[in-house]
């Protein structure tokens, strides 16, 4: 089976990757390098167990190209961070629903057996109620909510209209290695580079916010997961891991591990950030046998033990 992962030499698409090439499949990737490292892939590249093509999903005559021959597409190219998404709307939209229509027309011209959109807890905006169920209402607060929910209901109107069969994963906070650092990295990649350079640690809000931190290994489980279950066509799943942790107990934890005390800043809640996700994970373990098990102490651990190592 031949499995095309967008967005594959990224953070989370490598560890996608890893995982395919380790079970057997044969694996393509197309990846625009603007997030992804060859680092992350090079092995594979090095041995010749990956097809790896330097491109953009927005290139519709490339991803014509690039879908060729391919059984299954996963779906993780993005432009992910809100806060860029709010100084670059066109821009966001532009990748993250224009470059998924040209997947999806691709893959249903080449007739690909299963597309696995990879998504966003952040289609629900304020929940209404904890924890978050798939049927949620939908009421984005930011570009890049919005355009994740509206390529959401494309992959699901074509899956309706039976031309190609797709799933929706709903990801919440996922944190591990190879998690880069820039100017819109998630808290955990922030919270730990600030602690290894002895800086204050800064809290957009009060702090008392919580999130749904879900370890990447428990994520790859998933996406294979929802490439192989026929109970899975057609259906959104929240993939978290079912817990909430406050942005407080988080930072308390993160200079645990590294033995360190140092202040904590609290600075004023940012535009698009949300006070409280957690996801219901009943369904996902109901159709797909998900069953997260890294929990967030122990995937901590491991994550300052690679940034060790890295430094």
């Amino acid at each position: 089976m031949k499995v095309l992962v967008t967005g594959g030499a990224g953070f989370i698409g490598s560890h996608v990757v890893d995982r395919l090439v380790n079970d057997g499949y044969n694996v393509r990737i197309i990846d625009d390098l603007s997030n992804g490292k060859l680092d992350n892939i090079q092995r594979h590249l090095s041995s010749g167990k990956v097809d790896f093509v330097k491109g953009n999903i927005r290139d519709a005559s490339l991803v014509r190209k690039t879908v060729d021959n391919v059984d299954v597409v996963v779906h993780l190219a993005a432009l992910t961070s809100v806060p860029f998404s709010i100084e670059n709307p066109d821009l966001t939209f532009d990748v993250n629903l224009l470059g998924t229509l040209n997947l999806i027309r691709s893959s249903v011209k080449e007739n690909v057996g299963r597309f696995v959109f990879i998504s966003s807890c952040a289609v629900c905006g304020e929940p209404e109620f904890l924890p978050v169920k798939e049927e949620h209402r939908t009421d984005p607060i930011s570009p890049y909510a919005e355009s994740k929910l509206l390529a959401e209901r494309y992959c699901l109107g074509f899956n309706g209209r039976q031309l190609l069969r797709s799933v929706v994963l709903r990801f919440f906070n996922v944190y591990g290695p190879r998690q880069g650092m820039n100017d819109y990295s998630g808290v955990i990649t922030r919270f730990i580079d600030s602690s290894r350079q002895r800086l204050p640690l800064i809290i957009y809000g009060d702090g008392s916010q919580t999130r749904d931190f879900v370890n990447v290994n428990d994520i790859v489980e998933a996406v294979l997961a929802s490439m192989n279950s026929s109970k899975a066509e057609g259906e959104v799943f929240n993939i978290g891991s079912g817990k909430p942790t406050s942005i407080n107990e988080l930072a308390k934890t993160v200079l645990e591990l590294v033995g360190v005390d140092l202040k904590i800043c609290y600075e004023k809640s940012r535009a698009g950030d949300i006070q409280d996700s957690y996801a219901d994970i009943s369904k996902a373990k109901k159709f797909l046998g998900y069953e997260p098990k890294v929990s967030l102490r122990d995937g901590l651990q491991a994550l300052l033990e690679e940034k060790t190592v890295a430094t």
